[in-house]
């Protein structure tokens, strides 16, 4: 009985090995293996470069909010703080429930029709089983993971809001900038970038604005200039006599540290653009050329200054810079560091005319947001196509300057246009400026109740 114990159990050990015996044994490959292994490291390396250029550029909400807050009196800090804080989480909602879609989705040359309303969902995997990978496909280009991707955009569109903030500040009311913001980001913002980043019609016909002097910091001045146009000047700056009174910020510490730190942010900004580390030429190029358009920037607006005002006037030195930064940010990719140069010394002498015309035809704008982000934004689309050369890093053809001009004044149009009904609207709703006397005492307390600086607050008593 034993024995046929023995027999049954040996038979049903030896039986699987007749069983499979004409399948091939599986030996891994290991090329195939260490391909794979390379591809995952490229992605994370990728996606590690993606998010910390996306994180710079977040912290230039703080370069922002101290340019401004400088740049103003200090009866208005505590809502300029404010505005800057709650502006980026305004962006956040409305631009990952409605924007990002509306700019990125598949749909037509001029507005997406599907992957509206991200509301979540997708999977964190880059290559593969993305539920919503497939109707982004104008975003297929880069590797990364799709959130990464959002991340990186959510805070360019954020920016475009932030802009807005500077030029209308110190007589809007709160909740009527937010409003704004709300449907810049999710609507007017996106539906323009679309055209352009979205694989819509400007970039069919080869229009190009690698990093967004027109996509984001255009549009951010033109709706800033249609907001401080209807908001109209603020009280005490044009005399009756036709003499422009001058309204001093109250701390050109803090303008001028944050203008560093926007500088900074746009190392992120720019090269991040990139989407992927690839063999590191392009970064190296884009953060060469951005640095070298902005401090001749800084050079240029100096000595403009100091020509035409007498002294070099450290507010146009710091708006200089940021006019570099914003001539530089379109063509950075495609324009050699000798050009760059050339870039950012117009943007310098620009944004100090600009200046003082926008003050000659009684358009307030309390930072110069205007001047550096809308008029530096066209000139560093324009460079795009005065400037590029075959053969650059980026590998891109360069476009005509007629294909710049229409994306352009397509966009522009679009922005403006749309800026002026929305403001004039919510001017007809429930009024988008403060009281004479709310402004008179500051937005601080009437719209916060709450002050900056307390302890410093000097009352002359007559």
């Amino acid at each position: 009985m034993k024995t046929h114990f023995k027999k049954i159990a040996l038979l049903l050990l030896v039986l699987p090995m007749f069983l499979y015996a004409d399948e091939p044994a599986k030996v891994a490959d290991p090329v195939a293996e260490k391909l794979a292994e390379i591809d995952t490291l490229k992605v994370g390396l990728d996606t590690l470069w993606v998010l910390v250029a996306g994180m710079l550029v977040f912290f230039m909400n703080a370069g922002f909010a101290l340019v401004e807050s400088g740049f103003c009196q200090a009866k208005n800090t505590v809502n300029i703080l404010a505005k800057n804080f709650v502006v980026f989480a305004a962006a956040t909602f409305s631009y990952w429930a409605i924007g990002w879609g509306l700019m990125f989705g598949d749909g037509t040359p001029y507005y997406a029709t599907e992957g509206l309303f991200f509301l979540g969902g997708a999977d964190n995997s880059p290559l593969t089983g993305d539920a919503y990978q497939g109707v982004y496909s104008s975003m297929n280009w880069t590797g990364v993971p799709l959130l990464a991707k959002f991340f990186f955009q959510l805070v360019f569109a954020a920016t475009a809001a932030t802009i807005v903030s500077g030029a209308v500040a110190e007589r809007i009311k709160f909740h009527s900038f937010l409003i704004f913001s709300f449907i810049l980001v999710a609507f007017m913002y996106p539906f323009t970038g679309h055209w352009v980043w979205g694989g819509g019609w400007l970039s069919s016909m080869g229009f190009h604005d690698f990093a967004g002097s027109t996509v984001v910091h255009s549009v951010g001045g033109w709706a800033a200039l249609a907001g401080a146009i209807v908001l109209g000047a603020r009280k005490g700056k044009f005399l009756p006599d036709g003499r422009i009174k001058p309204i001093l910020g109250h701390n050109m510490t803090s303008a001028a540290l944050g203008t560093l730190i926007l500088w900074l942010g746009w190392f992120g900004f720019n090269p991040g653009s990139t989407m992927g580390v690839g063999d590191g030429s392009v970064m190296a190029h884009v953060i060469v050329t951005t640095n070298i358009s902005a401090a001749l920037g800084a050079l240029a607006s100096t000595i403009t200054a100091w020509v035409i005002l007498k002294k070099p006037d450290l507010g146009m030195i710091l708006n200089g810079t940021l006019a570099g930064l914003v001539g530089i940010t379109a063509p950075c990719a495609i324009v050699s560091p000798a050009s760059a140069a050339i870039i950012g010394t117009v943007s310098g002498i620009l944004v100090v005319l600009s200046v003082l015309f926008f003050d000659k035809m009684k358009i307030d704008d309390p930072v110069g947001a205007t001047s550096v982000h809308l008029v530096c934004g066209i000139w560093g689309t324009l460079a795009v196509a005065i400037f590029g050369y075959e053969g650059s890093p980026a590998g891109v053809p360069v476009p005509s300057l007629g294909t710049q001009i229409t994306g352009i004044l397509a966009i522009g149009g679009f922005t403006l246009g749309i800026s002026f009904i929305l403001w004039f609207v919510l001017k007809l709703a429930g009024g988008i400026r403060v009281s004479e006397e709310e402004e008179v005492s500051g937005l601080d307390l009437g719209e916060h109740g709450a002050e900056a600086y307390p302890d410093f607050n000097i009352r002359v008593h007559g």
